[in-house]
This record gives structure tokens, C-alpha cells and sequence, in this order.
């Protein structure tokens, strides 16, 4: 099953992939027009442009992880890895704060997996459960097929390939166009991408937590 998946990202998403210069540059043009620094906003998006500098295979294992803090290998991960250690970044673990709201809730979340149980190790790294956390936290936006209802440092959901799940970071484009860009990986590592409205969106988010 991982490889099948693996193996549907190359071939569908590997036409769209820019060199790790090109995308290191154009990381660079869209920190111009990023939010202020002294905002939530502008750290996450800081931190995701950062992610862009990271070289990360993609690998859908799973794998036992510590508890709380705990971390796939850095040179491997898939979509929600990137939204995860960006958002560590800013000191907010949703390793941590997923498990915790699904062992005071579980029933509220998706039962694709059929566990009995919340499991560390995975939940935080499924889209639909932060789904439903970004939800439960009153973070949920319009779906909407207007740019200027994405703003940098929003997240998205959407569906590729017709039903695999995916998550990606909003960031300003590099030219601070209308249409901002996102930072994903979906298949080839952490990507700046001009690739908001390509897929089904099925959720939009923004999740600016106090401390």
C-alpha cells in the first residue's frame, strides 16, 4: 500500500516539480511579501518557507514515535509532516494537543482506521484527523474559489488523485500576487508551489493559537 501510494505522487506530481534552487529562490521573492514577523501569521509563514530549504523524502511509513516532541526521521515525511514542524517552529505540538483532544473526544474523530483507541504514534499524521482538530479549535474558513480568502499562513485541505487526502500551507506569491502560492510535499519533498485551487479543496483553515 505505501509503495502504491508513493508510486501515484511520482507519477502524477513529478511533471510539476521544480529544481530545489528554483524553489529555494522563489522562497526567498515570497518572504518579501510575507506578514510581519511580530504576527502568528508571518512566523508560520516563515517557517514553512523555511521548510523549502529541507531536503525530505517522502515515505508514508509508520513509525513509533517519542511522546510528546516525537519526530519521523528529518530526511523523510508526507504532507501533514510539514504543516507539523512548521507549527514547532512556533512551539505548538500538535502531536501533543491532537492526542489530547482525541483522548477527551475520540468519538468526534473520523473512524477511517478503526481504532479503539487514540495512537500517538499516527494520529496527528492524518489529514483528516486535523481536520477535525482545526475544527474543534474554531479554525474553520469558507471553502471558497476566491484567492483573496487565502491569506498567508491559512492552511488547506484537499483530495488528489481523486481520494487520497492532502494538506498544504498557504504563503504569499512570489511576485505578492492575488493568488497566493502553497508549500506541500506531496511526493517530492517540501515544494513552493502555484497549486491553490489545482485540487478539490475540502477544507480551509486558520489556526493562530495563544499560548
Amino acid at each position: 500500500m505505501r509503495r502504491m501510494f508513493a508510486l501515484m505522487f511520482a507519477v502524477v506530481f513529478l511533471v510539476n516539480t521544480l529544481t530545489a534552487r528554483q524553489t529555494h529562490e522563489l522562497a526567498e521573492q515570497a518572504r518579501q511579501h510575507a506578514p510581519s514577523k511580530n504576527t502568528f501569521a508571518g512566523k508560520l509563514v516563515h517557517a514553512a518557507l523555511d521548510r523549502t530549504h529541507q531536503a525530505v523524502r517522502y515515505d508514508p511509513a509508520y513509525v513509533r514515535l517519542a511522546y510528546p516532541g516525537g519526530d519521523v526521521p528529518a530526511e523523510t515525511g508526507v504532507c501533514t509532516d510539514e504543516v507539523i514542524r512548521s507549527y514547532r517552529t512556533l512551539g505548538f505540538d500538535l502531536q501533543k494537543l491532537v492526542h489530547e483532544d482525541m483522548r477527551r473526544n475520540f468519538s468526534s474523530y473520523p473512524g477511517n482506521w478503526r481504532l479503539t483507541r487514540p495512537d500517538t504514534n499516527i494520529d496527528h499524521r492524518r489529514v483528516p484527523n486535523l481536520q477535525m482538530f482545526f475544527k474543534r479549535q474554531g479554525a474553520a474558513l469558507p471553502v471558497t474559489r476566491h484567492a483573496a480568502d487565502y491569506k498567508p499562513g491559512d492552511l488547506i485541505t484537499c483530495t488528489v488523485a481523486g481520494r487520497l487526502p492532502h494538506i498544504a500551507i498557504v504563503v504569499p506569491a512570489p511576485d505578492g500576487g492575488e493568488r497566493p502560492w502553497i508549500i506541500h510535499n506531496i511526493g517530492e519533498g517540501p515544494q513552493m508551489e502555484d497549486r491553490l485551487f489545482e485540487f478539490s479543496l475540502t477544507g480551509h483553515y486558520r489556526w493562530h493559537p495563544q499560548r
